[in-house]
């Protein structure tokens, strides 16, 4: 039978390719399966973690094995815990190695044999495969994988933090994962709550980070090991990602982005608010958006209608301004979360768009923007008027304009035909005249919007008055400016002949409003304001009006005025 010994370290490592019947000087090594990453061998004063089968060199017959314990063997390399044979066997190895160590009788039981197992002069056949390795000299490692480029704030002592985790052995062997349970695991860091190691691990992470946490067992769960998925004496390696974390004394912080100059007011306690909203988590995960919806969020500050710190966030606020938020859990959701939304203890961050906001107590603002230096006439209750205008809400998005349309409005003043603030805007105008009118909601379209003008919007208006005609009270057709001629029907009986034909009526109204001493109904066909007076006056429909007819009609309006006044 053929012999080849290689030799190698000082015959330390001997490598056996055939055997021989010859007597061994020194142990033989097969390292039949080498990992291609092998970051530490095995070295003098190391604990290794190993599982073995022991079998005669003579017969191949098995004399012990770790695989049928089921347990690992556990023990210090090169101090003269293990056979001489294994000490040098195993030096060098790494883990996940598999190796052959063929051991001759003097570095191993010798002429004397064990217990009735190992005969005296036996030679030995160690197949091992190297699970763990680890030193009392050793310390905490870790390595960053990936991590942000802006990194504000790192884990601190006393942080709680929410992370997702792989746990493996160290030679790969999987223990643990959070992502398998679909949470995150949440804990306080250095308050004793994890092992030692996993304490000291997370400090000085960003959120985003990832990071491989190698620990050793006397940091982790030691000689006792923790159930059935981590043996004793277990080098633990986590890969962790840090989802978000904060610390009990934390307040809300806000980093303003955007903020509109002017500011002439600020949002404050009890005011109504209309702002648009994207809500991440710390690791940039959306759980929610009022742009998606389509619609702002609204509703009054400070008032406990929505989380705290929100409630707080929202005062201070301009009109268009822009703002980040990030809200503790004691400020947000809490330890609870909400739904299947927002996860306990979870860092809250809103990117807010103020859209505008009031109070319900807020009047009509008017700014003058031009005013004509003749302004002798101006707008009031009962008027006819024309006007332009911009409609707009606060952040500047134009719903109406009087461009789109052929003609410019007419309105009457005090007839509800426009809303309330406008017509409230409207009033103590010069023709000429620009001004901005802010309408509150309760002023404009309320709660419940309108075509175009979403719910509690506080309305923009650019208005210039282009023409007005005075007008009369509500339920006249005509009124006098001053005082009427007295007796009336002579002054009507413009020919003398004693009675008023409607041709006649007319020429007379007529003369009344081009004299300014009457005024007729604006924005209604004169002829048919006259013609309705006239056959009202007229109390036969003969088709003229007499002084007697007269006379009855204004004692009728006369008993009838008094009657009311009873």
């Amino acid at each position: 039978m053929g012999l080849i010994f290689a030799l190698i370290l000082l015959s330390v490592f001997s490598v056996c390719v055939h055997c021989s019947p010859g007597p061994l000087e020194d142990v033989v090594i097969d390292r039949y399966d080498i990992p291609k990453l092998c970051p530490r061998e095995v070295q003098t004063g190391d604990f290794v973690r190993y599982h073995f089968n022991g079998t005669f060199f003579k017969d191949g017959k098995k004399f012990d094995s770790s695989h049928d314990r089921g347990t690992p063997f556990v023990s210090q390399v090169g101090l003269g815990r293990l056979i001489s044979g294994m000490d040098r066997g195993l030096q060098g190895m790494c883990v996940n190695e598999r190796r052959k160590v063929t051991v001759p009788p003097h570095l191993a039981y010798g002429s004397i044999g064990t217990g009735g197992v190992i005969p005296p002069d036996a030679v030995l056949v160690f197949d091992v495969v190297l699970l763990d390795i680890w030193n009392k000299e050793d310390k905490l490692e870790t390595r960053t994988l990936s991590k942000p480029a802006n990194c504000k704030r790192t884990v601190v002592a006393s942080d709680f933090i929410r992370y997702h985790y792989n746990g493996t052995l160290l030679n790969g062997v999987p223990f643990d994962s959070s992502y398998s349970r679909n949470g995150t695991y949440d804990t306080y860091v250095g308050e004793g709550y994890l092992i030692k190691g996993m304490d000291e691990g997370l400090l000085g992470m960003c959120v985003g980070e990832r990071r491989t946490i190698i620990i050793p067992p006397f940091l982790a769960y030691g000689e006792k090991g923790y159930g059935t998925m981590i043996p004793p004496e277990a080098t633990l390696v986590f890969e962790v990602l840090l989802v978000d974390f904060f610390n009990a004394k934390d307040d809300l912080t806000v980093e303003v982005k955007k903020q509109p100059m002017p500011c002439p007011r600020k949002s404050t306690v009890g005011d109504y608010i209309r702002y648009h909203y994207n809500g991440t988590f710390q690791d940039g995960s959306s759980f929610d958006s009022s742009y998606q919806r389509n619609s702002t969020y609204n509703t009054y500050i400070g008032m406990g209608y929505v989380i705290s710190g929100m409630d707080k966030a929202l005062q201070g606020l301009c009109i268009g301004e822009e703002r980040r938020v990030t809200l503790p859990p004691h400020m947000a959701y809490g330890e609870k979360g909400t739904g299947d939304i927002i996860p306990g203890s979870a860092v809250l961050i809103f990117d807010i768009h103020v859209i505008d906001f009031h109070n319900p107590k807020d009047p009509v603002e008017i700014k003058v923007t031009h005013k004509p230096k003749e302004c002798s006439l101006t707008s009031e209750v009962d008027d006819l008027i024309q006007y332009r205008y911009n409609c707009s809400l606060m952040d500047g998005t134009l719903l109406y304009s009087s461009d789109h349309f052929q003609a410019a409005p007419v309105t009457t003043l005090g007839a509800n035909k426009v809303i309330e603030g406008l017509d409230e805007g409207l009033r103590g105008m010069c023709v000429g005249e620009k001004r901005v009118v802010i309408v509150p909601p309760h002023l404009g379209h309320g709660e419940s919007g309108a075509k175009g003008v979403p719910s509690s919007a506080v309305l923009y208006f650019e208005l210039e008055l282009l023409d007005l005609k005075k007008g009369v009270p509500d339920g006249y057709m005509f009124v006098w400016l001053g005082d009427s001629p007295d007796p009336l029907f002579p002054a009507m009986d413009l020919n003398g002949d004693k009675e008023v034909p409607l041709e006649e009526f007319s020429e007379f109204i007529k003369l009344q409003e081009k004299e300014g001493k009457g005024r007729l109904r604006p924005g209604m066909d004169a002829e048919s304001i006259i013609t309705d007076m006239f056959n009202n006056q007229d109390r036969n429909s003969d088709g003229k009006i007499v002084a007697e007819e007269l006379k009855l009609k204004v004692e009728e309006d006369s008993d009838k005025a008094k009657h009311e006044e009873l």
